[in-house]
């Protein structure tokens, strides 16, 4: 995809949704980077349907450390791979109460540092939390990326290298947004709503789906 196809792809999804928001519901820096660590390979509907409860009760890094791992587990034991998660989570509230002092790093290198973080995570948490131009390419934006021609690549890394040269400055704060709620409820894996899609017209991926 040109320059030119990008730059109108993006003004579009820009007028449709001007200021995107991530659907995962968090009242501090910490627990987004906490929701974000429990959204892998998880909805977000099922991460907020859980951590309702646990940022009621434990609010901070100090009060989910002492919650301790069996108890912790009791939050989030219907997200998937919980087990992991809740021992990745102990271990990164922790870090934060202790070496941090409550503050979430503001670098990749330190956050991927932390049990649990990833560089989608990272990437995800510096966008959302701090406002950097980063780009967290989860399943939905490496699909969306590969079919629209965008920053085709075979590894989410290269994907991601992509979408950085590839997208303007003007829409990289809000990019990842974009193409995962594209991902989400558009472009979806299986028969993508290609008839519902406002940016078909510059979509290379053949096997569209021209109807409901």
């Amino acid at each position: 995809m040109n320059k030119d196809k990008i730059v109108k792809v993006f003004k579009i999804l820009r007028d449709a949704d001007p200021e995107p928001v991530t659907e995962l519901t968090f009242k501090s820096h910490f627990q987004l980077l906490i929701a974000v660590i429990l959204s892998a390979q998880a909805t977000d509907k099922s991460v907020n349907a859980a951590t309702s409860k646990l940022f009621k009760d434990a609010p901070s890094p100090e009060k989910i450390f002492k919650l301790g791992l069996r108890k912790l587990k009791s939050y989030i034991k219907t997200i998937g791979l919980y087990n992991a998660k809740a021992g990745n989570v102990i271990a990164t509230s922790e870090i934060i109460w202790k070496q941090y002092k409550n503050k979430i790093p503001q670098t990749r290198e330190e956050l991927m540092k932390l049990p649990g973080v990833g560089r989608k995570t990272a990437n995800v948490v510096l966008n959302n939390a701090f406002g950097q131009h980063t780009i967290g390419v989860d399943t939905h934006v490496f699909r969306v990326s590969n079919r629209l021609g965008l920053a085709p690549g075979k590894t989410v890394e290269i994907v991601e290298k992509k979408l950085i040269k590839n997208i303007p400055d003007e829409f990289k704060m809000h990019a990842h947004h974009w193409l995962i709620i594209l991902g989400r409820y558009t472009c979806i894996a299986r028969k993508p709503k290609c008839f519902e899609c406002k940016i078909e017209e510059f979509c290379p991926y053949k096997p569209k789906t021209v109807s409901s």
